[in-house]
């Protein structure tokens, strides 16, 4: 952790200091020596110095030394790195709502495991933190922007619907069933770069592979790296392929997504190790540390030293008597 100052320059008056307290010490010699000239008697000599202790004798000036060096680092504007709580973390939840969500291998079927485990994270999150939401399977959307009223996220993950219906056969059909992963993560990363100064993540769930979209999944990569944002993938079920040899799960690229972000990938194969990743998620989200100023420590030391001064000075136990 590393000390900076916004205005370095006036840090200069601290070399003051000691060139005050040579001074000040030459000086009480200069008076010591003169006294003991002019009464030449041994005992005021003694008296002289068993009047107060030494650094009682001294304490005036160091009172008045911290008071101008406080004052100087309070000018010079020092900010000290703490845990970013005041900003907070823009965090979006981007859900695969296609129509492969309804399978029943989790309860009552994906879509809502995905959800119900999503307004447990959002509880979960620091009250400076915004959230936001965006679905996608062919194409996406914004269903909630970022916001810290969680309440207002948590609505909007409840209305969440399925995108696509299942035939009378069973199985997805239709364009509806298409899913877009290289649009719902540029998507993810417009929403997260639109509150500025903040640091950006994002929870990326899905059960499919990427198979349409006018954006592909590494553009939508190299699109979240320069936005230096933090992406968390969760692959959705235990079946990678269906009877025809077809990709149902893309590991491979939600491994990717996250490699390339400083992410993570995770695969939720049932509803307890689904519970158990998004529980740790909250706590793998990095949160940098921002710099905040200290200068009214050195203010506050300023005005303490300065009240100490005056009481020893002017009080009951003044140092002058």
């Amino acid at each position: 952790m590393r000390l900076t100052f916004l205005k370095p320059l006036w840090l200069l008056g601290l070399l003051f200091v000691p060139l005050v307290w040579y001074w000040y010490k030459k000086r009480l010699e200069e008076n010591k020596n003169r006294t003991l000239v002019f009464s030449k008697l041994a005992l005021l000599k003694k008296a002289a110095e068993n009047k107060q202790p030494k650094w009682r004798k001294n304490l005036s000036m160091i009172l008045m030394l911290i008071i101008f060096s406080s004052s100087i680092i309070a000018l010079a504007d020092p900010y000290f790195p703490l845990k970013n709580t005041k900003k907070g973390v823009n965090v979006i939840l981007a859900l695969d709502v296609s129509g492969s969500m309804q399978e029943t291998d989790f309860s009552p079927n994906r879509l809502e495991a995905a959800k119900r485990n999503t307004l447990n994270l959002i509880d979960q999150l620091n009250p400076n933190d915004l959230v936001g939401v965006i679905t996608f399977g062919q194409g996406a959307t914004t269903t909630s922007y970022l916001t810290n009223m969680k309440e207002r996220a948590i609505e909007k993950v409840k209305a969440i619907k399925i995108q696509a219906t299942q035939s009378f056969f069973g199985g997805c059909t239709g364009l509806g069933c298409e899913t877009h992963i290289g649009v719902g993560l540029a998507s993810a990363v417009d929403m997260a770069t639109s509150i500025p100064n903040k640091k950006k993540v994002i929870i990326f769930l899905s059960d499919g592979a990427n198979n349409g979209g006018v954006i592909t999944p590494d553009e939508s990569i190299a699109y979240a790296k320069s936005n230096d944002i933090q992406v968390f993938t969760i692959g959705m079920g235990s079946k990678k392929t269906d009877a025809y040899g077809r990709v149902l799960l893309d590991e491979a690229l939600l491994k990717k997504i996250a490699s390339n972000t400083d992410g993570e990938y995770f695969n939720a194969v049932n509803d307890d190790t689904l519970k158990d990743i998004y529980d740790s998620l909250s706590d793998k989200i990095k949160r940098e540390k921002e710099d905040v100023s200290i200068k009214d420590l050195f203010i506050f030391i300023s005005l303490i030293s300065s009240l100490s001064w005056i009481y020893f000075n002017y009080g009951k136990r003044s140092i002058l008597r």
